[in-house]
């Protein structure tokens, strides 16, 4: 019964994952940029939600961040990357292909969760950081011209949220997964589901660029 309990959670995920949408516009605003505090925020709160690789990671470092000890750091270091890569944004560094290397990054957390990499802290902490860069660039450009404020609080938004999410994942992965490790069929599913996701990313950002 447990089995088949976990079977059915990861297919659940897979399911969600491919049935998230084409909400991937990766703007909240509709491409307008915000200008109040309560206009950043929310923006900052809606980004990672309809940018279905970001959610993709966020769940996948979240996972992770279950079956080692000091998880919460994995979830730390990748919002704080990513505030870093909003800035970055911000002042006009220049970064190219972003998009696929955050399709990248999608690709390589499901893989390591799919082959059960799971136990390695200081690798997933290393892949939340660099790949936490790319997902703040890439969410930076929605408030490119912004006033200091507006970013503040997109910032904000955007830390509430990921956490939000991502301890979510990690305390439902506890439950369901951790617990399972013996027989790691649902841990497997959910990161082949978003590894496949991953790939269907990055082939339709070569196919588009």
């Amino acid at each position: 019964m447990q089995q088949t309990k976990i079977k059915r959670l990861g297919l659940a995920a897979a399911f969600l994952m491919a049935g998230i949408g084409s909400a991937a516009a990766h703007h909240p605003m509709g491409g307008v940029t915000p200008t109040t505090f309560m206009e950043g925020f929310l923006s900052g709160i809606g980004h990672p939600v309809i940018g279905i690789d970001h959610l993709a990671f966020i769940i996948a470092i979240g996972i992770a961040a279950a079956f080692v000890s000091g998880g919460i750091g994995i979830i730390a270091g990748f919002i704080a990357a990513s505030s870093l890569g909003v800035l970055a944004h911000v002042i006009e560094l220049n970064v190219p292909l972003v998009e696929m290397l955050v399709a990248v990054s999608v690709i390589v957390a499901g893989a390591a969760l799919a082959i059960g990499l799971t136990s390695a802290r200081a690798g997933w902490v290393l892949l939340a950081v660099i790949a936490g860069l790319f997902h703040g660039y890439a969410f930076g450009e929605a408030v490119v011209g912004a006033e200091r404020t507006v970013i503040g609080a997109y910032l904000i938004g955007l830390a509430v949220i990921m956490a939000a999410i991502a301890t979510v994942a990690m305390l439902v992965s506890r439950k369901f997964l951790v617990a399972a490790e013996a027989n790691p069929i649902g841990l497997r599913a959910a990161g082949g589901a978003l590894a496949a996701l991953g790939v269907f990313l990055l082939v339709m950002g070569l196919v588009e660029a």
